[in-house]
């Protein structure tokens, strides 16, 4: 008797396979954006291809739509669900690192960026150079008087009318816009610098948190076998009319979870030491923290 074999180009495929995958990516339309169109396609044939591998079952297919649809549920414009789903599979940090990788291959790509997090908002108040963003601080909130300057990436030049934008935990974990018992944009603000680059403000030593629980992306941790905590740590959002937005955050070199932060955004260039202050009664520690913003490419 003769063997024949058959190599793997002759196989033929089971159930619906490549050919079903490229007929859904051949129903997209001549009008469809060409960005959209190379997103779409690599993103329909991977998520076909993760399905086939898996071998994914309708239940879990219907858990995962299920999850997203809660994510869209709970978030607004104080909140942003889906966006924490994506932080803690790293896919934010991911993004974000290709970003500025790309920003950095076109020239100078200033102060390392990193995750913007699902708790910024965009009405957060314009506050005087020098003011605090901590009302009402809680008996463990250590102040802290934090300045800095922002400049040029490629000439090292001050920014004026920069804006900087600062917004954080308190203590207990919490940011104010999931507390009632904080008053409205508690720890957070816009400093605008002045004409040499300058701003500051007071505020307080960040301290380690949970991520929310509550959500899709809580139970997805805990069914992960995970721990939910965040390092400590501030956000910044820094815009400057001509130059590229940097979003960014700093961690508290003295901070546990920082070798295993739940959202993956610790790098060590962004980790930072607060120092004693001394003649100043309003704080007992502060942080110096430049910044420098590229170029924006012309339209």
């Amino acid at each position: 008797m003769t063997t024949q074999t058959v190599t793997s180009n002759e196989q033929k495929e089971e159930g619906l396979g490549q050919a079903f995958t490229q007929h859904v990516i051949d129903s997209f339309g001549p009008k469809t954006n060409p960005r959209l169109r190379v997103v779409m396609s690599s993103f329909v044939r991977h998520i076909h291809d993760f399905a086939r591998e898996v071998d994914l079952t309708m239940d879990e297919w219907l858990l995962a739509v299920d999850m997203i649809n809660k994510a869209g549920q709970m978030s607004n414009d104080r909140r942003n669900e889906g966006q924490l789903v994506c932080d803690v599979i790293g896919l934010e940090s991911l993004v974000d690192d290709i970003t500025h990788r790309a920003a950095a291959k076109n020239g100078s790509s200033g102060t390392l960026s990193a995750i913007l997090g699902p708790f910024w908002r965009p009405d957060t108040p314009i506050r005087p150079n020098g003011t605090t963003i901590s009302f009402d601080p809680p008996k463990d909130a250590i102040p802290v008087f934090l300045y800095g300057k922002i400049t040029s990436a490629e000439t090292g030049k001050p920014i004026p009318n920069a804006s900087v934008e600062i917004w954080q935990a308190s203590t207990n974990g919490l940011y104010e816009q999931q507390d009632d018992k904080q008053q409205e944009h508690n720890l957070r603000g816009k400093f605008v610098t002045d004409a040499e680059g300058r701003y500051s403000f007071y505020c307080i030593k960040p301290t380690p948190y949970p991520v929310p629980t509550d959500g899709p992306a809580g139970q997805l941790l805990e069914l992960l076998d995970r721990h939910v905590f965040r390092p400590a740590h501030l956000h910044f959002m820094v815009i400057a009319d001509g130059y590229k937005r940097v979003v960014t955050q700093i961690f508290d070199s003295d901070s546990d979870y920082l070798g295993n932060d739940s959202v993956f955004a610790v790098k060590d260039s962004l980790t930072v030491t607060f120092t004693p202050r001394k003649g100043d009664p309003q704080a007992e520690l502060e942080l110096e923290f430049d910044m420098s913003l590229a170029t924006a490419e012309k339209a």
